[in-house]
């Protein structure tokens, strides 16, 4: 086996726009650097890269497919073995978004509703961004060496919690507020795993590890930051070495946050929070560093399945209706109240929907012996996550979300009943796959997964015989 490390710089500068919400915020400081983090695993046959960045989400254009080009042209590794996913933090720069070539031949009230009123990125950053991936994979490539891997899963239950909630009306809300007599439990689960694949040289030194857990980067919401990632990573270099690098990849997390709403304690919000949910993440990654056996993780191999799922275009009542909210709130100056943003967000999502009716959805799958990995390009409700680890045939298996591209909320088909709710189910560019998209996902990398030949996850050595008691152990007890 052969592995390689590398991480660079992507924080961007004060003054850019922050993507975190439906309306635009600006970047007032900078709390820590944002990175991309990467890895190069080899068997000796075959290459492959997995990319944490720090970003909410990654461009849905053709951001991921000139990274992969570049990638190929310059190591030779296969594009289509190359995954790239965002962390998802709510405090990252403008990566995300359509570039003004993405709607040039929209109608000019869309084209305001997106330059003035959305989430754009910022041209140089965006071309930034790419060339610090390729940049990272190519210097992953070129750090390759002999290497010793390891695999493990860890528990962390103490910082991540399902967002929605069930309330005494029969209905789901989304974050019902602390404290909230109406609120009868959780509305799914969250996914305790914390999965780590670690490399040591054959010196016996850390080169780094990647990290599987599923939770929103939404402790902090002032300045440009990793969020908790930052700490995660801290705490592991501080035992690992300042040397390690940690690939982040975000688990099914789309209705998951470190805010627990059946809780009476304070929101789970600012710098306490981002410190400690990271430095519970980390210590337990650090865990299972510790615990997992090293050996061989061959063979290692990656493959693609492209699903195209329809998207649920809005009726052309409430087109009409969006379109009376806009107008009237644009000339009142009523451009932050909830009822406009989503009115907005329904005209653009119409143009959207107009010129791709259809969504591309990229499922990929990586395996590095008895580990795969499985990436989604949605904010993936948990229960499809715990379900794709349920079905799939390899010892452990890491779901990863926000990865190739950018598809917004994929909810579970039971979020959509009148039981449901919740704004990831409301219709937007940001959540318009039909309602069994979810399941076609699951289902798609389940099948995947089963397309591999899974490997074994190195174990302690066993005894051959039974050890004889110890002597000592059979005496006693003596009382005089």
């Amino acid at each position: 086996m052969e592995a390689g490390f590398y991480e660079t710089d992507i924080t961007p500068s004060i003054g850019m726009e922050r993507p975190a919400t439906y309306y635009k915020l600006y970047i007032e400081s900078i709390r820590d650097p944002l990175k991309v983090r990467a890895a190069v695993i080899s068997d000796g046959k075959e290459r492959v890269a997995l990319v944490g960045v720090d970003t909410g989400a990654l461009h849905s254009g053709n951001a991921v497919e000139a990274a992969r080009q570049k990638i190929e042209k310059l190591t030779g590794i296969k594009g289509s073995a190359v995954m790239i996913g965002a962390s998802h933090t709510h405090s990252g720069g403008p990566f995300h978004g359509p570039l003004p070539e993405d709607y040039e031949d929209a109608p000019g009230l869309i084209k305001t509703l997106i330059s003035e009123y959305s989430i754009v990125p910022d041209p140089l950053y965006y071309r930034h961004v790419i060339e610090q991936i390729v940049t990272a994979v190519c210097e992953a490539d070129r750090r390759r060496t002999k290497a010793m891997l390891s695999c493990g899963v860890g528990f962390e239950n103490k910082v991540a919690f399902n967002r929605r909630c069930k309330m005494k009306n029969g209905r789901v809300y989304t974050h019902p507020g602390k404290g909230n007599p109406d609120i009868l439990d959780f509305a799914g689960p969250s996914d305790p795993d914390v999965g780590v694949l670690s490399a040591w040289d054959t010196c016996g030194k850390f080169l780094g590890c990647i990290v599987n857990y599923s939770c929103h980067g939404t402790t902090l919401h002032e300045g440009a930051s990793a969020d908790w990632i930052c700490y995660m990573e801290k705490t592991i270099r501080g035992v690992m070495g300042q040397d390690a690098v940690t690939v982040f990849l975000n688990g099914a997390s789309g209705d998951l946050t470190q805010v627990n709403n059946l809780s009476l304690n304070e929101r789970e919000i600012g710098e306490r929070y981002a410190n400690f949910v990271g430095t519970r993440v980390g210590a337990e990654a650090v865990k299972v560093i510790a615990s997992a056996e090293k050996g061989d993780f061959s063979p290692v191999a990656a493959r693609q399945k492209i699903l195209k799922i329809n998207r649920r275009k809005p009726s052309a009542r409430r087109v009409e209706e969006s379109r009376r909210i806009v107008e009237e709130g644009l000339k009142a100056n009523k451009i932050s109240e909830t009822p406009w943003l989503f009115a907005k967000e329904i005209l653009v999502t119409d143009y959207v929907i107009g010129k791709d009716p259809v969504a591309s959805v990229e499922l990929q799958g990586i395996q590095i012996g008895g580990a795969v990995y499985l990436s989604n390009p949605a904010e993936l409700f948990c229960q499809l996550g715990l379900d794709i680890k349920e079905g799939s045939p390899f010892p452990v298996t890491f779901v990863v979300e926000i990865a190739n591209g950018f598809n917004g909320y994929v909810p579970d088909e039971k979020a959509f009943t009148p039981q449901g709710g919740g704004y990831e189910t409301v219709l937007t560019r940001f959540s318009n796959l039909e309602i069994t998209a979810g399941r076609q996902i699951a289902n798609g990398c389940i099948s995947l997964a089963k397309e591999f030949k899974p490997g074994k996850i190195p174990e302690l050595p066993r005894i051959k015989d039974p050890i004889p008691a110890w002597d000592y152990g059979m005496l006693g007890p003596e009382l005089e």
